[in-house]
């Protein structure tokens, strides 16, 4: 049975901290998501500043998440989304595997 993603892609402003963190270092939150799909977090952190290879490997990781959670989509779907929202890619990948930014989740109103 198929679904679709938990937070739609203009979603990313659901989690502030995390869509604060994704746009200061894409390379972190690339690497948590990587990390919660089974690779290496430091090398796909690493592998954003590489031009092309960073597209690859984006689609990469996406794919296994989408794969992963039984989320409708292809390859060239995935593509399009590292290639045109990548910002946007990354925070709703890492809300569906749970990726949490390093700050500010624990703040609380007074």
């Amino acid at each position: 049975m198929s679904k679709e993603w938990s937070n739609d892609l203009c979603g990313c402003f659901n989690d502030i901290p995390l869509c604060l963190t994704t746009y200061c270092a894409p390379c972190y939150t690339f690497g948590k998501n990587a990390e919660a799909v089974g690779d290496d977090c430091l090398m796909c952190g690493l592998v954003t500043f590489v031009p092309l290879a960073n597209l690859w490997f984006m689609t990469q990781i996406r794919g296994k998440i989408r794969e992963s959670k039984g989320i409708d989509g292809t390859f060239v779907s995935d593509l399009l989304m590292s290639c045109c929202c990548s910002l946007c890619a990354l925070v709703q990948e890492a809300q569906e595997v749970g990726v949490k930014a390093p700050f500010g989740n624990s703040m609380a109103r007074s």
